[in-house]
């Protein structure tokens, strides 16, 4: 397994997923500082001419957190591009992210020979997002440098397969930047990634509830309260199947229990039952049983640390035998 020299550099093997609505500068900027990958979707900056402003301060804050700590400079960030064709924002998106180099993409529902060679043109890198061994196998054979598997469990849009298994099956043909998705909320848990197979965490649901996160102080409390079996698999909201927190789609007058099978191929990121995808129903993964505060994103990660090195720490030695 081998990762570029950026994400060898990390003080925890995290990347901070790209949370729809919810990352801004001030997340990534805090992450990215704290020494994880930070990272936030193009579209997230409306209108698309706010993204130019988003990247100018982020690139200057890290420009500055480096050179006043040269002992310790921050980590990469990334920016995830939605290829879907309901994206007509995609070509600006990707020139404004050329004119910054920003040195990693996270490609997402699609992948493109095209996009890849031009991200690689400016010196980034690739990193894609897959749910199952034929995606995974497009995506490499599309030009992407790094696979994030995305399995059960994982916020958002979310796959159904174990981790044990697609991690397993990818690192049979592939042996190059691998990021995995899923329920990870602690320190522990990146360990856990780790000893899988992966070389990094893909850590999402956990950032939404801190203080930075553009989230509502109701869904990060209900983070903050819920646990695993508040989840809710359904793809009715976007057409794309998905985990939510269940008091959202309660408290949008549905049954969580009853959820009617949206038409993948109207895929809209829109409506469902009159509530709005990410902004009224709540992405969330299955790993928010373990949080029960919200902190500073920074406080987090230093808290990610510590576990992990515990964990490694309190390893059993192995048999003798």
């Amino acid at each position: 397994m081998s990762l570029p020299a950026s994400l060898q550099r990390l003080r925890l093997p995290v990347v901070g997923s790209p949370l729809f609505i919810i990352s801004n500068p001030d997340l990534v900027i805090a992450q990215c500082t704290a020494g994880i990958v930070g990272s936030f979707p193009a579209l997230n900056a409306r209108p698309p001419a706010l993204l130019d402003t988003w990247l100018t301060r982020i690139r200057d804050a890290l420009a500055a957190h480096d050179a006043a700590h040269p002992d310790r400079p921050a980590a990469p960030f990334a920016v995830n591009q939605i290829v879907h064709r309901s994206n007509d924002r995609l070509d600006h998106d990707l020139e404004v992210c050329e004119r910054h180099r920003v040195p990693i993409i996270i490609t997402s529902l699609g992948a493109r020979e095209d996009l890849n060679a031009r991200v690689h043109a400016w010196g980034g890198l690739v990193l894609h997002d897959i749910i199952n061994i034929t995606h995974a196998r497009k995506a490499l054979d599309k030009g992407a440098d790094g696979l994030i598997s995305v399995c059960a469990g994982a916020g958002g849009h979310a796959g159904t397969l174990s981790p044990f298994a697609l991690v397993e099956e990818i690192r049979g043909f592939f042996d190059g930047p691998l990021a995995l998705a899923g329920a990870i909320s602690t320190g522990r848990g990146v360990l856990a990634a780790q000893a899988l197979g992966a070389d990094l965490a893909y850590v999402g649901s956990a950032f939404i509830a801190t203080r930075e996160a553009n989230a509502s102080a109701a869904y990060k409390q209900a983070i903050v309260d819920g646990a695993a079996a508040d989840i809710v698999y359904t793809n009715l909201f976007t057409g794309v199947h998905g985990n939510y927190l269940k008091p959202s789609i309660v408290a949008a007058g549905l049954d969580p229990d009853a959820l009617p099978v949206s038409d993948p191929s109207k895929m809209n990121f829109g409506a469902g039952g009159g509530a709005k995808a990410w902004k009224d129903i709540w992405g969330c993964g299955q790993g928010i049983g373990a949080l029960h505060d919200v902190p500073g994103a920074a406080d987090l990660v230093a808290r990610m640390a510590a576990e992990y090195a515990a964990a490694r720490a309190g390893l059993p030695p192995l048999p003798s035998w």
